[in-house]
């Protein structure tokens, strides 16, 4: 078909070639297309060129580093070429290339538009990088589209996305004019900044909502850890709001995952098939996810397979591996990792967390030093948690001179959660002078953590050494460290009960005390039988 275009009449043969472009529907036709352009030395004329940089720049095919080249090759590259390159920076892994596109674009004194600035912004929402932001923001007040409801929206998001929700505020406010996505880009800058209050005053304020203001409403509880309330948004986001998308099912997922609420979270998968939501893989990985951390290992493995019939990634893996290593399930999370090398999923360093994770669990030392060798081998640096890991490994196996050793050789300075897991190992296996010198050393890391006298108290207690035990307790007070108590949650019915040592706040208490009473005292009347029984042997 594309010969017979260029042995046609040459009259024709341009518009048979932007028809073609426009029917192009994967990149390796497209290149084919190109070269045929360039033979008949027609590809630099503006309908094709334009067209060839559109699509290989901001196609659902695109590839961004093709469309660069072709961008090279251009003398005097316009506006039109910059911002379509830009875009596609922006949307792509690699959101720095925008900026120096964006430099290099005032260097050649080509002016920016109102399509430049939010795919700038954009890629500085993705880099966190207010600083550079905020000269961005003064090129936009001094090119005076700072009325520009487009780019405003963008400023707002970008403040948010870098935690200067102060900033995003100030925008909001002084925009003449304001939509539905400026108040869901405010909305979305609280919860990110952990202001819930905010957050909950900006959606109440809200005349109209749609799926983006409920999903961030959720997604903002659930990332302040008010896993509850984010719970309670969706059920009367279910009464009164619209039908709910994907990214509200994966926000409500990692709620029942943080509760460990089984059965809300099956009801959670119900919905999701009940409204026809697409399975994608990140919902998918979702549900893998809540259903190995409420223990429903068995629910977990099937949507797990399920999902490697289908494009898989590298995090659907992990929170498969690490779901197993959690519940004790080692051999099977070893299985599986060898299962993913087969099929050639390339691990992160998340996955060699897990894997660590369950050598710790399952006392394998040998397999935990190989893992954490691979980290190198693998092109990648261990991190504060995989050196925080390996020390758990040594510390749960009683390896603690081992451990010891480990930390003093580490290149970086130890952490809480290293010195804590080394605490651990110590107490367990006895080695209590040890223990009290990383308790110490704990408590100069975090002076105002509750949890770290507690630890240091229970050595001393373990030592006999009451007066030091009581001192730890007293240490708390004068320096103004509150125990923050431990509780417990369980589900019944699809309802959620907190329960605190001694707790009587709950609307059941005397009933559920009465009962626990009676156990008890069954738990005692059947051992008071065993011993009777042991005497007449």
């Amino acid at each position: 078909m594309l010969n017979a275009a260029v042995s046609s009449n040459p009259a024709t043969v341009t518009q048979k070639f932007v028809t073609f472009l426009a029917k192009c529907k994967s990149i390796s036709e497209f290149k084919k297309l190109h070269a045929l352009l360039i033979t008949c030395g027609i590809y630099k004329e503006t309908q094709f060129y334009s067209r060839i940089l559109n699509f290989t720049a901001l196609s659902d095919s695109s590839n961004i580093g093709y469309a660069h080249n072709i961008f090279l090759q251009t003398e005097n590259p316009t506006l039109f070429d910059y911002n379509t390159l830009i875009r596609g920076y922006s949307n792509s892994k690699n959101p720095c290339k925008s900026l120096s596109l964006f430099v290099e674009m005032l260097q050649n004194e080509v002016v920016p538009d109102h399509f430049t600035y939010p795919f700038v912004v954009k890629s500085l929402a993705k880099l966190s990088d207010v600083r550079i932001g905020r000269n961005v923001h003064c090129c936009v007040l001094k090119t005076g589209f700072d009325d520009d409801l487009y780019i405003s929206n963008s400023l707002i998001h970008m403040y948010g996305s870098c935690a200067d929700v102060l900033s995003a505020r100030k925008v909001f406010d002084e925009m003449p004019v304001k939509n539905l996505v400026s108040w869901n880009s405010l909305l979305d800058g609280y919860g990110k900044c952990g202001d819930v209050v905010s957050m909950r005053e900006v959606f109440d304020s809200m005349i109209e909502r749609d799926v983006v203001s409920w999903s961030s409403l959720i997604d903002g509880y659930v990332k302040d850890g008010e896993y509850s309330e984010a719970l309670a948004v969706f059920e009367k986001m279910r009464l009164q709001g619209p039908k709910a998308n994907e990214v509200t099912m994966v926000s409500v997922l990692g709620a029942c995952a943080h509760l460990g609420a089984l059965e809300q979270g099956r009801a959670m998968h119900g919905y999701v098939v009940e409204n026809r939501l697409p399975m994608t893989l990140v919902l998918r990985t979702s549900l893998v996810d809540m259903y190995a951390k409420c223990g429903a290992v068995e629910e977990a493995l099937v949507v797990f397979r399920e999902a490697l019939g289908r494009k898989t990634d590298v995090l659907i893996w992990n929170s498969m591996i690490g779901g197993l290593a959690t519940h004790g399930l080692v051999t099977e999370s070893l299985e599986l990792y060898k299962e993913m090398q087969v099929l050639k999923v390339r691990p992160d360093e998340i996955t060699y967390l897990c894997l660590l994770c369950a050598c710790a669990h399952g006392g394998l030392v040998k397999e935990a030093w190989c893992f954490f060798d691979s980290l190198s081998k693998d092109g990648m640096k261990a991190k504060c948690e995989h050196y925080a890991c390996m020390m758990d490994v040594l510390a749960r196996a009683g390896r603690l001179t081992e451990a010891y050793q480990f930390l003093c050789k580490m290149p970086m300075e130890p952490t809480a959660s290293m010195l804590g897991a080394l605490l651990n190992g110590c107490i367990n296996h006895g080695k209590l002078d040890l223990a009290e010198k990383v308790g110490k050393k704990l408590i100069e890391l975090e002076p105002f953590h509750d949890g770290r006298y507690v630890g240091l108290s229970n050595v001393y207690a373990l030592k006999k050494r009451w007066g030091q035990a009581k001192a730890m307790r007293e240490a708390m007070d004068t320096r103004g460290v509150k125990k923050i108590p431990g509780f417990s949650v369980v589900e019944i019915f699809g309802s959620l009960h907190r329960f605190i040592a001694h707790d009587k706040a709950h609307p059941e208490s005397d009933q559920i005390y009465m009962i626990l009473d009676f156990v008890l005292w069954q738990m005692k009347l059947d051992n008071d039988c065993e011993e009777q029984e042991q005497l007449f042997m």
